[in-house]
């Protein structure tokens, strides 16, 4: 990466790997063709097109014909979402999701609710920010279409027991959709083995480009679009395809597949490992971890210092760009939504910071930001409010 602060934010984005840039350049200039079309220009689009789709297929254990190219994590989850709903058939269908699950699909089921008469049910999550499948099996009725619980939490890099959630709604005939835009290319994603019917992947959060991501669509499942047109993506997304940006993504994918048999997650959880326990020593007992301590991603460690402001303690500290989670409204900040139905106090959420590393973090970067954040600290007035 460029010289400049040390980055600790790759939850929120991935840099673009140089070989995935390397990959799509081609097609920014001579592939330009439409991959529809049957003449020459298009037969290079379409094989790239193809061999992308196998790419992402191959790293969540799908099949190509499974993958539905979209423009964003957010597309996708909607798609997921509204497409089952629109398909479903039901009067007055139910779906089911999660406090601490993502915007995008927190709203979509808002507007399901509010568009097209959806009943919706919020499961809660515990002080680790976990489902508990028991809670799930009690909501489920003869009414619920879909579950949507996400793989990885994006805060705290907490991991929902997915399989276990999937074979509840599985053995209740209901279809089940897992957010891993987080996940894939940090952890093994295996849809089979996981059980889910769609599941979303996002390119920058795995070092390609913004605008580009996929949907996994089982076999056998109806979606209804949210784009008509051309009927290209299987007639679920319609419009050309961005041939560049797929061959990204695809791209991508095989370069997680090759980092994760190479136990990448393993040196990126010793460095976190390492980020928490200078953390801890440097400050005695003003450290806390927010989130599960093992079932989380090993790239993400999301702490609260007692005594400080996240967002404050961050604008202190301009050397390490990183995040806090909370929210600012005119200029008032509000504690994470997250952290909120975890059922956290409000200093604790506020004081919140969120540091997740990512492929080119280094053992040196990881000394120098923990040097960095316990210098804010120790400027005081962090939090002049508290005694």
């Amino acid at each position: 990466m460029a010289e400049g602060p040390i980055y600790l934010d790759y939850n929120a984005t991935t840099p673009v790997d140089p070989a995935v840039v390397d990959a799509m350049l081609p097609f920014l200039r001579d592939g330009f063709g439409n991959p529809s079309s049957v003449h020459h220009y298009g037969t290079q689009p379409r094989a790239a097109l193809d061999c992308a789709r196998a790419q992402v297929a191959a790293l969540i254990g799908a099949s190509a014909e499974e993958i539905v190219f979209t423009g964003s994590g957010s597309e996708a989850d909607n798609l997921a979402l509204r497409g089952v709903v629109l398909a479903c058939g039901t009067d007055r269908p139910h779906v089911i999701t999660q406090r601490a699950e993502h915007p995008a699909v927190l709203q979509a089921c808002e507007a399901l609710r509010r568009w097209h008469h959806a009943e919706v049910t919020y499961l809660p999550v515990g002080l680790d920010g976990v489902v508990d499948p028991a809670d799930l099996a009690a909501a489920l009725t003869d009414r619920t279409v879909l579950v949507s619980v996400m793989l990885a939490n994006n805060e705290t890099g907490a991991l929902q027991p997915v399989g276990e959630l999937a074979r509840i709604a599985r053995d209740r005939g209901v279809l089940f959709h897992c957010d891993a835009a987080q996940a894939v290319g940090k952890i093994p994603v295996d849809v089979t083995e996981l059980g889910v019917d769609l599941l979303t992947v996002v390119g920058h959060k795995m070092y390609a480009p913004k605008g580009i991501a996929a949907l996994y669509v089982r076999a056998g499942v109806q979606l209804e679009p949210l784009v008509y047109g051309g009927g290209q993506e299987r007639g679920l997304r319609a419009g050309t395809e961005p041939v560049a940006m797929a061959v990204a993504l695809g791209a991508a994918a095989e370069l997680a597949a090759a980092d994760l048999d190479g136990g990448g997650q393993d040196r990126i959880r010793r460095l976190r490992d390492r980020l928490h326990d200078r953390l801890r020593q440097t400050l005695p007992g003003r450290v806390t971890l927010n989130g599960p301590a093992d079932a989380r991603l090993p790239n993400t460690l999301n702490i609260s210092i007692d005594g400080t402001l996240g967002h404050a303690l961050l604008a202190a500290q301009p050397g390490i760009c990183a995040s806090t989670g909370s929210a600012c409204h005119s200029g008032t900040h509000e504690p994470s939504s997250v952290l909120t139905a975890m059922g956290l106090d409000t200093d604790r959420s506020l004081a919140a910071l969120r540091l997740s590393l990512g492929r080119w973090s280094v053992e040196e970067d990881i000394d120098r930001a923990a040097e960095l954040i316990v210098s804010a600290v120790e400027i005081g007035g962090i939090r002049p409010s508290l005694s």
